[in-house]
């Protein structure tokens, strides 16, 4: 079910520098609160310490990599999928890696140029003319037949898979968590963005991870604009789906329906484990 906009290949990367200005605030601690003053409330304690754990903390990434790998590949091995590619006929051409780097959408020529430029004498360098040919559509030219067999055999190179980490965070992974801090909203948003980001890219178009995040802000205002942040998510949940029913690849909403509506009715909001949740009709389980 890998698949993203063809349409973001020039304004994919773009998040980062449309973020929501969140002024800072500074607390001193260093000397005994007053008498009289009352104690901050519970829910607001918590929900400092909620905020200070984001989804790149690196337990809560490994649970993000195992949810996306659980829709993108039915399996939560995500560290099994660096050799993984194949044209799943949904226009793109090939898919592969950790991300579903596709030849069809810019970012897996970015990713072998970037394993090109730190190791120049790769298996994939020679691809490089082909995949640049076949960037925006499903052509296969110049990759056929051994493109496949070499990707696999990158895929032992710990250059190309850092090359694929490297990628991933660049890209989706940290454009995603970066906008859900921005916003206010825990780890469970954070990694609806991420999940929205992987799967519909960024970019103008209405379908584009930007384009879901404007159409859930006419419905709701996130924390960090004094909104309810179940609320919220719920509209971004809401436009995700939508999104997502806009073309043929995407038509089945259950890593939506049957995974992040679950964790947030439950109010798991920091996605803590252990998590039950299903994908396509398979269960999956962590913790």
């Amino acid at each position: 079910m890998r698949s993203r906009s063809i349409a973001r290949t020039a304004t994919r990367v773009t998040l980062g520098l449309a973020l929501l200005a969140v002024p800072a605030t500074a607390v001193a601690a260093t000397t005994t609160a007053p008498a009289h003053r009352t104690a901050a409330p519970a829910h607001a304690a918590a929900h400092a310490a909620r905020a200070a754990v984001g989804l790149d903390d690196p337990a809560k990434k490994e649970i993000a990599m195992q949810l996306v790998s659980s829709a993108e590949n039915s399996s939560l091995d995500w560290k099994a999928q660096y050799q993984y590619i194949e044209d799943i006929g949904d226009g793109r051409g090939y898919t592969g890696g950790i991300i579903g780097f596709t030849s069809g959408t810019h970012d897996m020529l970015e990713l072998v140029e970037l394993y090109t430029k730190r190791k120049p004498d790769n298996v994939l360098a020679g691809y490089l003319p082909a995949l640049r040919k076949v960037d925006g559509g499903d052509s296969h030219a110049g990759l056929d037949p051994n493109y496949p067999k070499d990707w696999r055999k990158a895929a032992k190179d710990p250059d190309f898979r850092k090359a694929q980490d490297d990628e991933r965070d660049r890209v989706y992974f940290n454009p995603a968590v970066k906008q859900g801090k921005a916003d206010g909203i825990g780890v469970l948003g954070q990694f609806a963005y991420y999940d929205a980001i992987v799967m519909h890219g960024d970019g103008d178009d209405k379908t584009s991870f930007s384009g879901i995040r404007k159409r859930a802000l006419a419905k709701a205002k996130p924390p960090a604009q004094g909104g309810d942040e179940k609320t919220y998510l719920n509209a971004f949940l809401d436009a995700r789906v939508w999104a997502m029913k806009q073309e043929e690849a995407h038509s089945d909403t259950s890593r939506v329906d049957t995974e992040q509506r679950v964790f947030l009715k439950q109010g798991n909001l920091d996605l803590h484990t252990p998590l039950a949740w299903k994908v396509y009709g398979d269960d999956y389980h962590i913790g």
